[in-house]
């Protein structure tokens, strides 16, 4: 076997040329992240625009500019990957957002938040996939029950990052903590619709097939939040036990990522909803591992993880708009235009009916179970939830691609009309909602002023202790020591320190401040003790984490003073 050298060369010169082309490719699209932070800092004042928009719109003007120079062939830099998406991108955005949620807020209406992520996200993939099935055919797309029960999957996955930037959670938490929650569990749910589509014989439809459909739905739900909890209480323990920051604050933040990534990884290898695991790997780990660190490492951890996701986020919502102009996808349906616009318009129909089939008559049910007005959402704020919820994103992006192509490509016409129309509702939906949404949230709700006033359900008491950096996302003395030691004697006289009274119906039993009540004994009594936690945290001389110890100490030393 003789050894040709000019091939040789030849291969070479083409690795090359390729390593060059990547080299130049990633540095554009460095140059252009740069360029959406510092676009997105200027306009941060009016808040007309926010860096998702402003991404997407320099995307698209850098796929024009790539498409004009490369002769009609290109207007891409990188091949979009769905993997690319789902393991390295989204783990830190989801992971953040359980990290940094406000727990207090977020569990106090849990119920509401799960019964608008979790059901509603249901009614609004049956609404889709229906309306899909029904109103497609009739404009000669042709597309299989599975990719139709797919579809209702992909656009029933919401993105409120607009909305989220406008509205303020210390002057609206309850609007707020709704949207952000239901956002988050409604992505997850999503995804659990999808991969349970995915696994599912859709050849003949039949009562067995759907009851199927939704125990498998509620098995990856239920094993997903497990496997998120449980890898959270591991992270807490093995960084409790051993104590890494005694020698080296860098190996515990390089732990509380890897395990925080870790648990992301596992769920992906048992095929189980990664987004869900760890969101809830995040909450955990905000409650109990990030006080088991010292200081420097509560910093760094912090503004690590929220940097990670602001730039996943960027990078994303740049690449969306640097595919929308794939000259591909788009020769295919060149032909079939109007059909592609047509679908665009239904779809984007059914969204806003999907999304209105659930919003208003579960936020009916929750208000019966409401006695306080400012626990009950009222119509605007309803309005809100609901116009919060019509934006479509990168999840639906990355579900499409899953579902409708190979590796990024597809050389099948209706899967085309999929992508493309995909790409006009997530464009106009992000740019155009995006736009309305400032001056329609100020029309619907009142003043800063007024919205303290009206909204804030939470006593302020001048005893609350909050950590550095989270601010009021941790439990102040209220939640540690009940509401007699927070309040001071004072209170008696009001009836705010007096003792939680017992139930004495359902419905005071599932109220949730008998609920986080009766949570915060046992968490101090059996978890705190073993995980860790404010007021568990290892005490080692010398170390960062003492002078937080003393300093607790001394303001819970000073609370009971005053009590006497």
């Amino acid at each position: 076997m003789g050894f040709d050298l000019g091939t040789t060369l030849q291969k070479m010169n083409i690795l090359s040329d390729t390593d060059e082309t990547s080299v130049a490719a990633i540095t554009l699209f460095v140059t252009l992240l740069c360029a959406c932070i510092v676009i997105g800092h200027l306009l941060e004042e009016n808040r007309w625009m926010n860096e998702s928009i402003t991404a997407l719109l320099i995307g698209v003007c850098t796929g024009v500019g790539i498409l004009l120079i490369s002769g009609g062939k290109s207007s891409r830099l990188l091949i979009f990957s769905e993997d690319l998406f789902f393991i390295y991108l989204l783990p830190p955005i989801i992971f953040n957002a359980g990290f940094q949620v406000k727990k207090k807020q977020f569990f106090r209406n849990f119920s509401t938040i799960m019964l608008f992520g979790a059901i509603g996200t249901l009614i609004s993939f049956v609404v889709i996939s229906l309306g899909a099935i029904g109103l497609l055919q009739q404009i000669d797309i042709n597309l299989s029950i599975g990719e139709y029960l797919a579809l209702g999957a992909i656009f029933a996955a919401t993105d409120s990052v607009c909305t989220l930037q406008v509205l303020n959670q210390d002057e609206t938490p309850l609007l707020y903590s709704l949207v952000f929650g239901e956002g988050v569990v409604n992505d997850a749910t999503s995804v659990v619709l999808f991969n349970a589509v995915q696994n599912l014989d859709l050849t003949h439809i039949n009562t067995t097939i759907a009851l199927e459909l939704f125990g498998n739905f509620l098995y990856l739900f239920i094993t997903s939040t497990i496997l998120g909890v449980v890898a959270g209480l591991l992270s807490a323990y093995v960084i409790k036990m051993l104590y890494f920051g005694r020698h080296s604050t860098d190996r515990e933040v390089a732990i509380m990522m890897l395990l925080a990534y870790l648990s992301y990884m596992l769920s992906e290898l048992f095929n189980l909803s990664a987004i869900l695991t760890v969101f809830f790997c995040g909450i955990v780990m905000s409650h109990y591992t990030w006080h088991n660190v010292t200081e420097n490492s509560r910093v760094t951890t912090k503004h690590t993880f929220a940097t990670l996701s602001f730039v996943a986020e960027i990078f994303i919502f740049l690449y969306v708009g640097m595919d929308a102009l794939d000259i591909e996808k788009w020769r295919i349906v060149s032909s079939s235009l109007k059909t592609s616009i047509s679908v665009s318009g239904i779809l984007l129909g059914l969204v806003l009916v999907g999304r209105a089939a659930f919003i208003f008559p579960l936020s009916f049910l929750s208000n019966l179970t409401k006695k306080s007005p400012n626990e009950k959402i009222d119509f605007k704020k309803q309005i809100t939830i609901w116009w919060a919820g019509l934006m479509r994103g990168a999840v639906s992006m990355a579900l499409a691609y899953k579902q409708f192509t190979s590796s990024g490509h597809t050389n099948v016409r209706d899967n085309a009309i999929m992508i493309t129309s995909t790409i006009i509702v997530v464009l106009f939906s992000t740019v155009v909602f995006g736009l309305i949404t400032k001056p329609l949230v100020r029309f619907l709700l009142p003043s800063s002023k007024q919205l303290t006033r009206m909204i804030s359900s939470e006593p302020v008491t001048s005893h609350t202790i909050t950590p550095p950096l989270l601010g009021g996302e941790q439990d102040s003395l209220t939640d540690l020591y009940g509401q007699s030691i927070a309040n001071g004697p004072t209170s008696e006289a009001s009836g705010v320190g007096q003792n939680v009274p017992r139930p004495n119906s359902l419905r005071m039993l599932l109220s949730p401040r008998t609920i986080h009540y009766y949570w915060r004994k046992f968490d101090n009594a059996f978890m705190r003790p073993v995980f860790g936690g404010r007021g568990f945290v290892p005490f080692v001389p010398g170390s960062p984490t003492e002078r937080s110890v003393h300093h607790f100490v001394e303001e819970l030393e000073k609370a009971e003073r005053t009590l006497n």
